[in-house]
């Protein structure tokens, strides 16, 4: 089961349990909102960035980012 959402395999979907960086405001305008439903869309060639659907959106994070979003696997 995966804990943050750097570790959440292609195609699966989490609800997001907190985000934890120093960047957070970013990450919350962003949608990566407490609460709120996401997936890993696609894997780039070499695993870095991750393209993620969060609210009708599809946002682009380094994994390192994506690393301080905790998550609940659905």
């Amino acid at each position: 089961m995966a804990d943050t959402l750097d570790t959440l395999p292609a195609g699966r979907w989490a609800a997001i349990r907190a985000v934890t960086h120093s960047q957070r405001q970013r990450l919350l305008e962003l949608g990566f909102i407490p609460g709120t439903i996401v997936r890993a869309v696609q894997i780039s060639p070499l695993g870095d960035p991750v393209a993620y659907e969060v609210l009708d959106a599809v946002i682009a994070l380094r994994r390192c980012d994506a690393r301080c979003i905790h998550i609940t696997a659905l």
